[in-house]
C-alpha cells in the first residue's frame, strides 16, 4: 500500500516515513523552533507504527487507527485521542493526563505504569467513515470508552472520568484512582487488587466478581455499586473513630519529637507510634522532624511526609502505600519489610547516617516493596535493598553507588541502566 492509498477503514494509510516526519515538525513546533508545525494526524490509518518516545502533547490524533501501535513512554498529555482505536497499542509509561480518550478503544491495550490522571474516558459520538464511500459519508454513533481486558498496571489515573465506560476484566492491581469518577462502569470481573480507591465514585458501577483484594477504599461507598461476588479480603477501610479520638495525642508525640531534635535530647522525646493508624495526622508530619521516631507497622497510607526529617527512624512493616516523601531525609532509616507501593521519594535522601567517628548507619529496605514507586533523583548510597520488590518503580537518576540488590526482583524498573 502506497502513502495515498486509502485503507479499509477509508483513512488514509501513513507509512512510518511520513509519520516521522510530521512528529519531528510537531516536536519544533512545541519547541518554538524554526520549521515548526503543530500535527493535526485525524482519521489516518496509523496501525502498527511506532511513535515510542516521541513528544506528542496536544497533538490531534481523533478518529484514527492506532491499532497495534508503539507507544511506550510517548507524550501524549492533553492529545485528543478522541473515537481513536487504541486495540492492543503498547502505551507503557506513556504521558496522558488530562488526554482525550472518549469514545475510545482501548481493548486489550497495555497501559502499564501510564500517567492517566484527569483523562476523559466518557462517552463520544463517533464519526464512522461509510464502507464504500470513505470519508465522503459520514455516519454519527455514540459510543462508550472501550477498555475491556486492558493492562492498567501501575498506572496512575487519579481524578479520571470512567463514566458509563466498560473496563471488563482489566488489570488495575496497584494503580491509583484516587477521585476517579466510575459511575455506571462496567468492571465486572476486574482485577483491582491494591488499587487506591480512596475518594472515587463508584455510583452504579458494575464490580460483580471483582477482585479488590487488599485494595485502599478509605471513605469510598461501596454500598451505591453493584459488589455480588467481589473479593475485599484485606481491603483497608477508613480511620476507625478509635483512630480519630487519637489524633490529639498523636499532634502531642510530634511536638514532642520536634522539641527532642531542637534541644538535642534535652526536652521532650521520639514519638512511638507502633502499629498505629497515622491517617487522621494528614498533612501535620510535612516538614516535621521526627529524627528516631518510631512507627513500625503503623498505618501510613498516603500521609504526606514531603521534606519530613526521619533520620534513624523505624519503620519497619508500615503501610506506606502512596506516601508522599518528595527530599525527606531518611538516612539511616530502617524500611525492612514496609509497603512503599506508589509511594512518591522523589529527591528523597536513604544514604548512611553517621553515627560518629568511622561509624555509619545505612537505611535498611530488606525485602520491602516499592512497586511503581517514584524514587527519581533519590539518593541510595550504600542502602540495603536485599530481596526488595522493585517491580515498575522508577529510579531514573538515582544514586545507587554501593547499593545492594542482592535477590531484588527488578523486573520492569525504570531508570537502572542509567544508576
Amino acid at each position: 500500500m502506497t502513502a495515498t492509498q486509502t485503507s479499509l477503514s477509508g483513512r488514509r494509510r501513513l507509512t512510518q516515513a511520513e509519520l516521522d516526519l510530521m512528529v519531528t515538525a510537531h516536536e519544533r513546533f512545541l519547541t518554538g523552533k524554526p520549521g515548526g508545525k503543530r500535527a493535526s494526524l485525524r482519521f489516518l490509518d496509523l496501525s502498527k507504527l511506532d511513535l515510542a518516545g516521541r513528544d506528542l502533547t496536544d497533538a490531534d490524533l481523533s478518529a484514527s487507527i492506532l491499532d497495534g501501535a508503539r507507544l511506550i513512554r510517548t507524550k501524549l498529555e492533553r492529545a485528543n485521542l478522541f473515537g481513536c482505536d487504541l486495540r492492543k497499542a503498547d502505551l507503557r509509561q506513556a504521558n496522558l493526563r488530562r488526554a482525550d480518550l472518549r469514545g475510545c478503544c482501548l481493548r486489550g491495550a497495555n497501559l502499564s505504569q501510564a500517567d492517566l490522571t484527569q483523562a476523559d474516558f466518557r462517552e463520544g459520538q463517533i464519526a464512522i467513515p461509510h464502507p464504500r464511500k470513505g470519508l465522503s459519508v459520514l455516519q454519527h454513533e455514540a459510543r462508550s470508552g472501550d477498555a475491556e481486558g486492558a493492562n492498567f498496571t501501575g498506572a496512575t489515573l487519579d481524578g479520571s472520568q470512567f463514566n458509563g465506560a466498560s473496563a471488563f476484566a482489566a488489570d488495575f492491581t496497584d494503580c491509583s484512582l484516587r477521585g476517579a469518577k466510575l459511575t455506571n462502569c462496567n468492571m465486572k470481573d476486574a482485577n483491582l487488587s491494591g488499587a487506591i480507591l480512596e475518594g472515587a465514585d463508584v455510583g452504579g458501577a458494575n464490580l460483580t466478581g471483582a477482585n479488590l483484594a487488599g485494595a485502599i477504599l478509605g471513605n469510598l461507598n461501596t454500598a451505591v455499586a453493584h459488589m455480588s461476588g467481589a473479593n475485599l479480603e484485606g481491603c483497608l477501610r477508613a480511620p476507625t473513630a478509635q483512630a480519630l479520638a487519637r489524633i490529639a495525642n498523636f499532634v502531642d508525640q510530634v511536638q514532642a519529637n520536634r522539641n527532642w531534635c531542637e534541644s538535642g535530647g534535652a526536652r521532650g522525646a521520639p514519638a512511638r507510634f507502633d502499629g498505629e493508624d497515622l491517617r487522621p495526622l494528614g498533612d501535620v508530619l510535612k516538614g516535621g522532624r521526627l529524627t528516631a521516631m518510631s512507627a513500625k507497622g503503623a498505618c501510613m497510607v498516603g500521609l504526606d511526609m514531603s521534606g519530613c526529617q526521619l533520620q534513624g527512624a523505624n519503620l519497619e512493616g508500615a503501610d506506606l502505600r502512596g506516601a508522599v516523601l518528595i527530599k525527606a531525609d531518611l538516612r539511616g532509616v530502617r524500611l525492612a519489610g514496609a509497603n512503599l507501593t506508589k509511594a512518591d521519594l522523589r529527591g528523597a535522601i536513604l544514604g548512611v547516617l553517621p553515627l560518629g567517628p568511622n561509624r555509619v548507619n545505612p537505611a535498611s529496605l530488606t525485602s520491602a516493596t516499592l512497586r511503581y514507586a517514584w524514587v527519581q533523583a533519590a539518593d541510595l548510597t550504600s542502602a540495603v535493598l536485599d530481596g526488595a520488590d522493585l517491580r515498575g518503580a522508577d529510579l531514573t537518576g538515582a544514586r545507587l553507588q554501593n547499593a545492594s540488590l542482592r535477590d531484588a526482583e527488578l523486573a520492569t524498573a525504570v531508570g537502572l541502566e542509567a544508576a
